[in-house]
């Protein structure tokens, strides 16, 4: 069997949880540690991490490179690979790209939603593509082997990433907008850039970015997949679920909010339905990751292309991506 990896979940952590990622088989899982943190409140969820580690030998494991997921696969362990959901981390310093690298972040979006320093996010009414200071740390990023996330970016802006980045990008959770016109759904022109590209998508599961919301189903989500896959190729697609177990509402309203407004902002949400939304019946932890493997065969993939899109190809783009250029 291949690799199984999840690229983006951001659970309310856990013992429960862990021992769920093996039962699921899951043999590396990117992980957020960071929204509207600074860098400080970031090193801070680091050291949380650290302590996890610490707790959970026989379970979990920190990655930095392709090669610590091999070894925590052989040693029955799930492997954790850091990643920021917005620069904020990095706040005006283009040097804390590197420092954040040397701690192990190895994703960071260049915008969550709003107007960042780097980039436009989905939620924007204008959209002028990445800034000066974007340009520049897209090439620190790919310097270092950091790699430039664009899951809630606004289109030109993500063109613009593609464009200008010297390796190969990556959305790592959002779906095919043609297929359920979420704002944090794209549509197939930037698709297909990326995969042209030999950037990857990683397909979300989260119940805001589904047809039918909650009520999708498993058939209806991998048949998507197989049409996504005609635009970006099967080689080019993973999962990246957006999972967000057991976290309390709170967590959504930081998500959304953090510090940048007095107001509510309720995202995808609704004044009537503020928080989590709850998941399909198919997908609700990690233990139903098997369950995907089968629905993407059921949707007419190859044995290669289903343990592609279940982690080899995200295996593959961490053997790439994560160095430092030129190594």
């Amino acid at each position: 069997m291949g690799f199984r990896i999840d690229n983006l979940q951001y659970c309310n952590w856990s013992e429960t949880i862990f021992r769920q990622m093996r039962e699921g088989g899951l043999d590396a899982v990117h992980v957020t540690i960071a929204y509207h943190e600074t860098f400080r409140e970031t090193v801070l969820r680091i050291e949380e991490w650290n302590r996890r580690f610490e707790r959970f030998p026989d379970l979990i494991v920190q990655a930095r490179t392709a090669v610590d997921i091999r070894a925590a696969r052989k040693a029955g362990r799930t492997a954790i690979v850091f990643g920021a959901q917005n620069p904020s981390p990095i706040e005006d310093d283009i040097g804390l790209v590197e420092v954040l690298h040397t701690l192990g972040l190895r994703f960071m979006q260049l915008s969550y939603n709003n107007q960042s320093l780097l980039a436009t996010g989905c939620y924007e009414d204008e959209d002028p593509g990445l800034t000066r200071m974007g340009r520049a740390v897209v090439a620190e990023m790919n310097r270092v082997g950091m790699v430039i996330d664009m899951s809630h970016s606004a289109d030109r802006s993500t063109l613009d990433a593609i464009e200008t980045s010297t390796r190969p990008i990556a959305i790592t959770h959002a779906n095919n907008a043609d297929w359920h016109p979420a704002r944090r759904n794209f549509g197939e022109d930037v698709l297909r850039a990326l995969g042209e590209s030999g950037g990857m998508l990683g397909l979300s599961l989260y119940p805001h970015h589904l047809k039918d919301g909650a009520d999708c189903t498993l058939a209806s989500f991998c048949e998507m997949a197989a049409r996504t896959a005609e635009v970006v190729g099967a080689g080019n697609l993973g999962i990246g679920s957006d999972l967000c177990q057991d976290q309390p509402d709170s967590i959504v309203e930081w998500m959304r909010t953090g510090r940048w407004t007095k107001a509510v902002d309720y995202g995808e949400g609704s004044a009537d339905a503020p928080g989590f939304p709850p998941q399909p019946d198919w997908f609700r932890d990690n233990r139903d990751v098997p369950g995907l493997a089968e629905g993407l065969r059921a949707a007419g993939f190859d044995a290669g292309e289903v343990d592609g899109i279940m982690g080899d190809n995200w295996l593959r783009f961490y053997e790439a991506g994560f160095g430092p250029a030129g190594a």
